[in-house]
């Protein structure tokens, strides 16, 4: 009767004394939400965030590999271009299963700075797949969302 996101960070509520949802969102996968549940319930519900905010632009957020054969490898780098006045800094990023995997830099990007996430996607078997590239930091549209899709054969 009641159907759940598909997505993970969706699954997790947070309820008040009467059960009644407060917040959405899975604390153990995105450090933003894991800060707001425990300023919700430490009480500090109007406090902002510690963190400086900043602003991010992505060169593209979905990739098609289209038709290749399943034992190649294939990467794509995704842009993170820093347009905002604070420093980036990435915290995670995740990817939606093991045959997916990100390379990034650690180090802060300046303003006007572009951080590389490289993806590299090696299938396991055989068929269509949409996988998903999470990148949580410090930018106000965090997390980012990235997909990558294709047909392996």
């Amino acid at each position: 009767m009641n159907s759940f996101p598909g997505e993970m960070m969706f699954q997790t509520f947070l309820l008040d004394k009467e059960n009644k949802v407060v917040a959405i969102g899975n604390p153990v996968l995105n450090p933003k939400v894991r800060e707001l549940y425990v300023r919700l319930i430490a009480g500090n519900e109007g406090t902002k965030s510690s963190t400086t905010q900043t602003q991010v632009s992505v060169s593209q957020t979905v990739v098609d590999f289209g038709k290749f054969p399943m034992h190649e490898k294939k990467e794509h780098s995704f842009a993170l271009i820093n347009t905002g006045n604070n420093v980036l800094a990435v915290q995670d990023v995740i990817t939606s299963c093991g045959c997916t995997k990100a390379e990034y830099s650690k180090e802060p990007v300046r303003p006007g700075g572009t951080l590389e996430v490289k993806v590299i996607y090696e299938a396991d078997e055989p068929g269509r797949f949409n996988k998903s590239i999470t990148v949580y930091c410090n930018a106000e549209k965090s997390p980012l969302q990235l997909t990558i899709r294709g047909l392996a054969e």
